[in-house]
Parts: C-alpha cells; structure tokens; sequence
C-alpha cells in the first residue's frame, strides 16, 4: 500500500514542477479529494448511500472539490487546484489530469431513467482549467480539452479541442503529440498554425475584396460611359437642324 501511494504522490510530482517533498502534495486538495473519494465510493458500492454522500459533503467542504461517490476513478488521477464538479456516472481512466474549475456533468435523461448521464474520460487526457465536458461521450485516450472548451461530442484518441463548442485544431495527433502539456492547452505549434493559417486566409480575402471592387467600379464606368454616347449623338444633331 505505501508503495502504492509512494508510486501515485512521484506521478502527481511528475506533472507539477512546484512541490518540494512527497509530503507536501499530500496536502494538495486534490490528492485529498481522490483519498476521500475512495473511502466515499466503496460505501456507494456497498450501498451505504447516506454514509457515502456524507464523506463527500466532508471532502468538497475541506477541498472545494465535488466528485460524485458513484464516480468510477482510475489510477493516478490528478485534480491540480480545486473547484472540480465530477458527476456520479462519470468514469475516469489512468493518468488523467485536471485542472481547476472543471466540470464532468450529465445531461437530464428525458426517459426518467438515470442511465449513463456523465462523460468517460480515458487514460492519459488533460483537462484544462474552466472546461465543461458534457453528456455520456467519451473523450479519447491522450486528449487534450483546452481552457474553458466546452464539449459534448465524443473526442477522437489523440485530439486537442479547443473553443465554445469545442473544435478540433485540425493537426493531426501524430504530427502534435507530447507526453504532457500543462492544462491542456497547446501554447505554440498547433496554435500557431492555426493562426497563420486564418491570417493567410484574411489576407487572401481582403486582397478578393479589393479586387472584386476595382472591377465593378470599372464596370460602372463603362455603363456610364454607353449611356453617354446616345445622348451626345442627339445633341449633335438637334444642333445641326437649328
């Protein structure tokens, strides 16, 4: 069992460059909510469901963090701050990282059943901070959902969906895949291309723009210049039977 905990506390170490001492993420709300957690989802298993919620009150006024003691949750998982909402039939896989004021929340069933209401999240995705991942879909192993995104499709294995509804950033996984990025969200790179990409874009269409004006301000010139010449004609004339 301590090597267990010793095994979880150097893997929450690895993706959080500011502690000094495995004692030290021992106090990080996170860290507690997950041990909370534990003990609050064996009682939900063994259908002691006042006792259960009773912990988890406990824990989400000691730590700010709600998760659900029907939430199923795998190895190493990593709530980095606090302000998390994790819904009861949430199912979280290993390794998984999230960042604070996140929320895995369910939709109302219209059937009046509870049923599958909460995301699945798969090994190795990183949420980060202000995201809202919505519904029973299923978010990729190695996704990355950007700040404040907001999703409720599923997550193809290996994407980064950024924005409200979430996108793709549209570089494919392979060509953009690091081992960890801190809350989620690619700073360059993906980003950048993107970037680039719509500027391109812009300045393609404000250059079609002026384009398209310069041809029809010489199309008006023509037109103007046909309705001219009849008139001229008649004048000429008129003048000529004085």
């Amino acid at each position: 069992m301590f090597d267990k905990l010793k095994a979880y506390l150097d893997s929450v170490r690895a993706r959080d460059p500011a502690p000094r001492s495995r004692w030290e993420i021992l106090l990080y709300p996170g860290v507690l909510a997950l041990g909370m957690h534990r003990i609050a989802h064996w009682l939900f298993d063994a259908k002691l469901f006042f006792l259960a919620r009773f912990v988890n009150h406990l824990s989400r006024l000691l730590t700010a963090i709600d998760i659900h003691p029907g939430a199923r949750i795998g190895a190493n998982f990593f709530i980095d701050h606090g302000f998390t909402v994790i819904g009861e039939t949430a199912e979280i896989g290993d390794d998984v990282t999230i960042y604070q004021n996140v929320t895995l929340g369910g939709t109302n069933p219209t059937n009046g059943k509870g049923g599958k209401r909460h995301p699945t999240i798969r090994d190795n995705v990183i949420i980060g901070s202000g995201a809202q991942v919505i519904g029973p879909i299923t978010v990729g192993e190695r996704a990355r959902i950007g700040a404040n995104a907001v999703v409720t499709d599923d997550v193809p294995e290996g994407a980064t969906m950024i924005g409200m509804k979430a996108r793709s950033t549209l570089v494919p996984a392979e060509e953009y895949l690091k081992d960890f990025i801190p809350y989620g969200t690619p700073c360059e790179d993906a980003e950048g291309k993107r970037i680039d990409c719509f500027e391109k874009l812009e300045s393609e269409l404000g250059a079609l723009k002026a384009e398209i004006a310069a041809l029809k301000a010489e199309r008006r010139m023509d037109r103007r210049e046909s309705s001219e010449q009849p008139f001229d004609a008649n004048r000429k004339s008129g003048t000529g039977k004085g």
